[in-house]
């Protein structure tokens, strides 16, 4: 078991911490100690699981665009020459391209330095091997040898940085995939007449419009944010946060433009917006890339998180002819499980979060908002030449008249345990009131509520690392999904160690 100090870093699967000043009452704990602690491990850790030894290991680093990057991407790249590893230093780079260079340069693991879409202060290191990303059992081993002091030896040798510019190769990938996906007469500019807006949040993602879209033609006028910036000056990049969402909307009207695109820091997510401005996103981006992934898998199977609406499994079912596996929240746990059902012999092409996570079989289920996007432009590309849109796929898609998130405080310090006994409380409660619990509950508890009770279902899960109980309430009705909190207000009221102050501002606004 990994002690407080060494746990704190831990966040599923990925190592986060506070890497600079600037935020009040957020001292930085990941110094240059804990980092090269952390550095060493995975070397050690790597080596047992390779049998390489570090002499004979070839690792790349790159980073996103946060102000601690350089800072952290220095000592990394230190230690890994210190041990005689040899370090191709990709410098500004997304995270899917970092795992691509364990495919194409052959790297037996890859780290990126990042913190996804969290605040400019926070910074983190993510690792990659052939096989993926890492599991969280396997981040607690690193972080275990972290704990005990364990770091290689230094070399007789030390190893050399080499700098190396894969975003180029990674880039032109992405044009190629176009360029075969839209098979247009004009081959080398498939997107020439296509306007498409980009939103890269001043993260990594800018390379997307000037290396990918404008070389095959496209028109970027409008594009924002591609300068990285890593106090992030405009808005959080987070395709799941409502100012971004906005932001690229009203970009895309403003253009004119026939798509937005638009990414998270370091480019694992991504979103979209159609020609009228409104969000492709959520449950509408699960069902285009449900559509996308069931494109030569009929009957396929999609897994998704927990928090999708009813509309989206009808949708997916009966619209698109496949099967809704839903499952947990997490992308690393719908990467995992679709891989598990492939393993079984179920055809799963697709595992994706309404977060914007989506992996596909068909690029290594690897969480790439760039490549992502790339299917959606080669889809929207294709619809336009039979006169349609993105827009006129999702009509079928029957969609909630409300939804809600409401995020209740956990205040016992064991906030795993007491999570637990009120879903266990909540499981024996919703039995004995006969409601209509969904039959694949993964986690937390679904229960659903027929039109003269609210016309819709709630979620009440156990946050994946913090405190925190999240309740997702989907009506089909105006005013449903305050029904549907005051069924659960009515359980919670009974249950101690929660703060049910945000529920009862939402029920009393």
């Amino acid at each position: 078991m990994l002690n407080t100090f060494w746990k704190q870093f831990k966040s599923g699967t990925d190592v986060r911490g506070v890497a600079s000043e600037g935020v009040a009452n957020e001292p930085v704990n990941l110094t240059d100690a804990v980092i090269r602690q952390i550095t060493g491990a995975f070397v050690l850790w790597l080596q047992k699981r390779t049998g390489l030894s570090p002499e004979e290991m070839t690792l790349s680093v790159g980073h996103d665009s946060r102000i601690s990057a350089g800072r952290i991407s220095g000592v990394v790249c230190d230690t890994l020459c210190r041990a005689g590893v040899q370090v191709l230093n990709c410098h500004l780079a997304s995270t899917p391209s970092m795992f691509m260079t364990t495919v194409d340069l052959h790297c037996p693991g890859a780290i990126q330095i990042t913190a996804s879409h969290h605040p400019f202060n926070r910074n983190g290191l993510k690792f990659f091997t052939r096989d993926g990303g890492l599991e969280g059992s396997e981040l607690s081993e690193i972080l275990q040898l972290a704990e005990e002091g364990a770091m290689p030896p230094d070399a007789a040798a030390p190893g050399k940085i080499t700098d190396t510019d894969y975003m180029t190769d990674y880039a032109a990938a992405l044009r190629r995939t176009i360029q075969q996906g839209v098979n247009a007469p004009d081959y080398e500019h498939p997107l020439a007449g296509f306007h498409i807006v980009v939103d890269a949040g001043n993260g990594a993602g800018g390379f997307y419009a000037r290396q990918v879209l404008a070389p095959l033609g496209a028109d970027i006028t409008g594009s924002q944010f591609l300068e990285p910036d890593g106090m992030f000056p405009n808005h959080i990049p987070n395709p799941e946060n409502p100012k971004a969402m906005e932001s690229i909307c009203t970009a895309v009207k403003k253009a004119g433009a026939d798509l937005g695109v638009i990414f998270d820091t370091d480019v694992d997510r991504g979103g979209a917006v159609d020609e009228k401005g409104e969000e492709i996103n959520r449950n509408r981006l699960v069902a285009i890339a449900s559509y996308i992934a069931l494109q030569g898998n009929p009957g396929g199977t999609i897994v998704t998180d927990s928090i999708t609406s009813d509309g989206l499994k009808e949708y997916i079912e009966n619209t698109l002819g496949g099967r809704h596996h839903r499952f947990k929240r997490g992308y690393k746990n719908v990467i995992d499980e679709a891989i598990r059902l492939n393993r079984e012999g179920v055809n799963c092409p697709l595992a994706i979060e309404t977060s914007g996570h989506a992996a596909l079989r068909e690029n290594y289920f690897l969480d790439d908002g760039a490549y992502l996007c790339t299917r959606i432009i080669i889809l929207a590309a294709c619809l336009r030449r039979e006169g349609k849109t993105l827009g006129d796929l999702l009509r079928p898609l029957r969609e909630a008249a409300e939804e809600k998130e409401i995020r209740l405080p956990i205040l016992e310090e064991d906030f795993r345990a007491c999570g637990e006994r009120v879903i266990d409380g909540l499981l024996a409660y919703a039995k004995a009131h006969q409601w209509q619990i969904a039959p694949d509950n993964h986690e937390g508890l679904r229960v659903s509520f027929g039109p003269q009770d609210g016309d819709g279902w709630f979620l009440l899960r156990l946050s994946v690392h913090d405190p925190i109980l999240p309740l997702n309430i989907e009506s089909n009705q105006p005013g449903g999904a305050k029904v549907i909190a005051g069924h659960l207000y009515g359980y919670l009221t009974s249950c101690e160690g929660i703060g049910l102050s945000p529920l009862e501002e939402y029920l009393h606004s």
